[in-house]
């Protein structure tokens, strides 16, 4: 049984913790967080020991460490981790520095150990079914994907001083899924952004409602759109036009019954809660790793996939910032 070390015991790392515990393939044998309490309330929930940072990436018994830490510590645990010999899935982003994040996937390299980088919109049961009938053929030669997200509500302003901008914090995962769709790289990406939302969040240099149109070496063609407002729930959805059809994957609703009256017809609103519309996707993303790290098989998203994401996120950044479309290598 694999013997994972959690370090993070916020909103990721209790959805994680939970889902290993209840797995029945993996435990959690200790868990850090730079608060006491909670890393203490959620061991006794799991059956784990609490411990520090080091004395879990040390652990002889720990096989696996699971990285749901604030973004600045994730490159050097993952190091740590490596350096250990332990494999490690690690929440996006590796790092705000794409230096950073080459040097870190040098060390992973090195010591030939395993990582996986939590893009959990992959794991999604629909995107993945949408995903895998692409590669099945269903749709011919994929032309163009288009991808929506739009979060119930923004953040603090304050949060921008170390999110990156949503480019890197919210469009990251976007930018990730478009290649998964795709599968290719994107060369250039052109982007536009406002602070419609909160003029506050403009003031902090970012922006709440952005746009991004990307293009392939071989012409193809994503598009995506974020708002950090969405009046009516957490909005999730794709289309992904190909050379015989389209493919597309909807928003969840709260229940599936549609009520018709002479009023017309009424749907119950969609999941407001990234943990609730994902927890599937959470769930399906740990038992993927515990299943290849235990099995010996390729990890995917990989480090690189990270690294790749996070070159479109700081093109589109750019773009956005000169009003120029920036080329991808």
């Amino acid at each position: 049984m694999l013997r994972f070390g959690i370090l993070g015991a916020g909103r990721i790392g209790k959805v994680h913790a939970r889902t290993i515990a209840a797995s029945g393939k993996a435990k959690v044998a200790y868990l850090a967080d730079a608060m006491p309490k909670a890393a203490a309330d959620l061991a006794a929930e799991v059956g784990a020991q609490v411990a520090s940072v080091e004395d879990i990436i040390k652990a002889k018994d720990v096989d696996a460490i699971l990285i749901a830490t604030p973004t600045p510590f994730h490159a050097e645990q993952i190091e740590a981790g490596s350096n250990a010999g332990k494999a490690v899935l690690c929440e996006k982003p590796v790092s705000l520095s794409v230096a950073r994040i080459e040097d870190c996937l040098k060390v992973v390299e090195k010591n030939k150990t395993t990582l996986m980088i939590g893009f959990n919109r992959r794991f999604d049961p629909n995107f993945a079914s949408l995903e895998k009938r692409i590669r099945q053929g269903v749709v011919g030669n994929v032309e163009m994907a288009t991808i929506i997200s739009r979060d119930p509500n923004p953040p603090p302003a304050e949060y921008v001083k170390s999110s990156g901008g949503i480019f890197r914090d919210m469009m990251i995962h976007d930018l990730d899924l478009a290649r998964f769709l795709v599968g290719e790289d994107f060369v250039v990406v052109n982007a536009l952004g406002s602070a419609l939302v909160d003029k506050k969040i403009g003031e902090e240099g970012d922006c709440d409602t952005a746009a991004v149109q990307m293009q392939t070496a071989s012409g193809k063609i994503a598009v995506i759109t974020n708002s950090r407002r969405a009046t009516y729930g957490y909005d999730q959805r794709i289309e992904v036009h190909g050379s015989n059809g389209m493919l597309r994957a909807g928003n969840i609703h709260n229940t599936t019954v549609e009520v018709a009256t002479a009023e017309g017809f009424h749907e119950d609103p969609i999941l407001n809660f990234f943990t609730e519309r994902y927890g599937q996707a959470y769930s399906n993303e740990v038992l993927t790793f515990i299943d290849a790290v235990t099995n010996g098989k390729p990890v995917a998203p990989s480090g690189h996939d990270g690294l790749q994401a996070q070159k479109l996120a700081d093109a589109a950044t750019e773009s956005w910032q000169t009003g120029k479309p920036v080329k991808v290598a």
